[in-house]
């Protein structure tokens, strides 16, 4: 099985190029979209999506992640090998799913090596194409990473600043996803459930419940969420308008127990 995750959006021949390229490499592939609608150029969106995926997925898995706004540049393309596969650019982009696939290696793909098993030429800014399709389609197909690639330390991989940062009773969050319903979800995994949630930048004083429903139409809470990252919503309302937050911004807050 391999799982796409890109920001191509659906407009445009971009989605079917990259999966055709994929199958006439491994005509048998099973193909998963997770999304083409990531924002665009959002590297922490992108890495939060792919992680939900990867924490579902079975053993051998391979998980092509395609949100590249340094394509044609000297970033590299790379495989990350686990109990999955990472198949994404170096830019942060494996930052959160790599916590879920236990990383063994990793490698930077050969433009060259790839070439030779598509048989076509490899534009400078479509490598979701030409690179990262067709490597994760070989890697499904049984094909070993040293073979696309030369071994690189996993200690040299573009890692996202995502750590959640705490001084005193004060937490330092980032947002790292705005879901369609408009649900804010922050950097804070591993958290005793508090009774109460202050938003200290916007005075706010906002019960932790389990579920939506437990608060009138219109009023916000804070919960665990179904990704176990501490969300922020409305209930039949959108926390990002309401707050007007974006994916990147920093939120304060107090944990009340």
């Amino acid at each position: 099985m391999i799982t796409l995750t890109t920001d191509f959006g659906l407009k445009g021949p971009y989605v079917g190029e990259m999966k055709v390229a994929m199958l006439r490499v491994n005509p048998g592939a099973v193909l998963v979209d997770v999304t083409h609608s990531v924002t665009r150029h959002s590297i922490i969106e992108g890495s939060f999506v792919m992680e939900q995926v990867v924490k579902y997925s079975p053993k051998g898995t391979v998980h092509v992640g395609v949100i590249d706004p340094g394509v044609g540049t000297s970033r590299r393309a790379i495989i990350i090998e686990g109990e999955q596969f990472l198949v994404v650019p170096d830019n942060g982009l494996a930052t959160l799913p790599m916590k879920h696939i236990k990383p063994r290696a990793a490698y930077e793909i050969d433009f060259e090596k790839i070439k030779r098993f598509t048989g076509w030429r490899i534009s400078s800014t479509f490598h979701g194409r030409d690179i990262f399709g067709p490597a994760g389609a070989l890697l499904d197909a049984g094909h070993s990473p040293e073979e696309l690639g030369r071994e690189i330390p996993l200690e040299s991989l573009i890692r996202l600043e995502v750590e959640p940062k705490k001084e005193g009773e004060i937490w330092k969050l980032k947002v790292i996803y705005i879901d369609d319903f408009g649900n804010v979800i922050l950097n804070l995994e591993d958290y005793r459930r508090p009774k109460a949630v202050e938003l200290i930048d916007f005075e706010l004083l906002i019960p932790y419940l389990e579920t939506y429903g437990l608060v009138k139409p219109g009023e916000l809470l804070a919960l665990p969420g179904s990704h176990d990252y501490l969300e922020i919503a409305v209930n039949q309302g959108s926390a990002a308008e309401r707050l007007g937050l974006k994916v990147g911004d920093e939120v304060r807050v107090r944990l009340v127990q």
